[in-house]
């Protein structure tokens, strides 16, 4: 079997994205996992690679039957948005933001037609792509719109933590009142499907209250008596392998030891804070991050997609440091579950 094509996103030209990309493809395991290829802007790529010094040429293209899929090569499908004149690192501009975004509709629009078998995004700016006039919150609602998906959610995903959210990009304050048991429901099987994708037979799902100490039956809130206990119940009653609600101070501690395959967590914050205290490591001594690890995936949708778990990071943009880990991790994930997806059909 063919290795799988993956349309990677450049991500904001004035981030890290150019970056980490030029730099994955430099990475040998890369080419054992997938046939990789860029949307984006060629000039920018080939700005990145001589920023880092990196043994890649980049060949322009057009479209995917282009491709060169060869190490030492970087297939650019070059859609000529950006004036490099006028491109900065580190800077907030439309240019940018419309550059990313286009590079991101790109991908969807091959993943959609098979001309790619998934896609991996670089970050983008949000104040960058709102200025551009795309008034998005972030890639999985550009995602979920443009492949008309209703029904999806956010998991993210490390070796040994994956979690989802009920809600991710909302208020605090409008984020409970999405605590439904529906809800609840949907993305809990959307996590235990997406664990099978990986390998997992038999996934044990832990799902958070919402509440201090998920309520202590009562004390503190209703919403696990009205909505978290019913929606576990009626999982359980279908031979879901799941536990909850489980005090939200203690489901990812257990995750991590491996008590759970993947948690449901209620809110963003709830869910995002203790991934990211795991896999982003800081250096005590230089003040910078050391290393980030950990990726996003949007589950629901008709085509595959994964993201690093990490931002834009304008502050280290152009100056050749940052990592390409989470990329890495990235395409690893996407490449098996494109491959998961072949074996199905």
């Amino acid at each position: 079997m063919k290795l799988p094509i993956l349309a990677i996103t450049m991500g904001d030209p004035a981030g890290i994205g150019p970056e980490i990309v030029a730099e994955a493809f430099c990475n040998d395991v890369v080419y054992t996992q997938c046939r990789p290829v860029v949307t984006g802007d060629a000039a920018v790529m080939e700005k990145a690679i001589q920023l880092l010094n990196l043994p890649l040429a980049v060949n322009a293209i057009e479209n995917v039957s282009e491709a060169k899929f060869e190490k030492g090569t970087m297939d650019v499908i070059d859609l000529k948005l950006i004036d490099i004149d006028q491109h900065e690192f580190g800077k907030v501009s439309a240019q940018c933001g419309n550059a990313a975004f286009q590079s991101v509709i790109k991908a969807i629009e091959l993943a959609m037609a098979n001309e790619v078998d998934g896609t991996v995004t670089a970050p983008l700016n949000k104040e960058s792509l709102n200025l551009a006039g795309h008034h998005f919150s972030g890639h999985t609602e550009i995602y979920a719109h443009y492949t008309d998906t209703k029904k999806y959610a956010m998991l993210l995903a490390d070796e040994f933590l994956r979690v989802i959210h009920v809600s991710t990009h909302v208020p605090l304050r409008q984020a409970c009142d999405m605590v439904k048991k529906e809800r609840i429901m949907t993305v809990a099987l959307l996590l235990e499907d997406a664990c099978r994708q990986f390998g997992i037979e038999n996934p044990k799902i832990g799902i958070a209250g919402l509440n201090p100490h998920s309520s202590d039956n009562g004390l503190f809130g209703y919403e696990e008596a009205q909505e978290i206990v019913p929606a576990v119940e009626e999982l359980k009653a279908k031979g879901h392998l799941v536990e909850g609600p489980v005090p939200p101070d203690t489901l990812f501690a257990k995750a991590k030891g491996g008590f759970f395959d993947g948690c449901v967590a209620m809110y963003h914050d709830q869910g995002h804070i203790p991934f990211k205290v795991v896999g982003f490591n800081w250096d005590p001594e230089t003040k910078k991050m050391k290393s980030v690890k950990g990726v996003n995936i949007t589950l629901g949708l008709p085509i595959i997609r994964v993201s690093v778990d990490h931002g834009t990071a304008f502050d280290v943009a152009g100056k050749g440091i940052a990592s390409p880990e989470a990329l890495l991790l990235s395409v690893d994930y996407a490449a098996k579950m494109a491959e998961n997806r072949k074996m199905q059909k």
